[in-house]
């Protein structure tokens, strides 16, 4: 459980423009709002509306939903309704990828969604492929508009999930 709170945390906390619909004061809201909906099944349905009824979303924004999505499946009681959610975050999370696959965070915000679904489920099928994309970003030293500090959780929760080769391993680990 801390580790999802740590993961969401890292999340949001970067800095950036990310919500061109949102004013500053907004953004940090929503970001500080994110990490209590990993224990509040209100605040994740609330801000899924809110973000929801934006115009003309980025990559990003949609990432987020898909990120929301599956905190809906993680606060429902019903499997049905469990991995009703999870299949629609994938989708929402796919949508985001197809608008910027070059965008890490996206790539990493599907990659931790995969991770902590149950792999019998049949939804983790990207994790190697985000994996890959995830890893080269850091070969390449590309970030996009992502901080220092994100980087560096991305990494480590990358290193932590045991999904990468040795060799990506040490890449991951030059940035730590």
């Amino acid at each position: 459980m801390i580790k999802l709170h740590i993961l969401f945390f890292m999340l949001f906390a970067i800095g950036n423009a990310t919500y061109a619909q949102l004013s500053p004061q907004e953004i940090a809201t929503l970001k500080a709002n994110m990490v209590k909906a990993v224990e509040n099944a209100k605040l994740t349905d609330s801000l899924f509306d809110r973000l929801n009824k934006l115009p003309n979303k980025t990559a990003l924004v949609t990432g987020y939903l898909g990120t929301l999505e599956a905190l809906k499946a993680k606060h429902s009681w019903n499997p049905y309704n469990k991995i009703k959610y999870v299949g629609r975050s994938l989708k929402t999370m796919q949508k985001a990828i197809d608008m910027d696959g070059e965008n890490m965070e996206i790539r990493f915000m599907r990659f931790s969604i995969e991770f902590y679904t149950p792999s019998f489920l049949g939804f983790s099928k990207d994790l190697a492929v985000d994996k890959k994309e995830i890893v080269k970003h850091y070969q390449n030293g590309n970030f996009g508009l992502a901080d220092a500090e994100l980087v560096k959780n991305v990494a480590k929760f990358m290193i932590d999930s045991k999904k990468c080769t040795a060799a990506e391993v040490k890449i991951l680990t030059k940035y730590l």
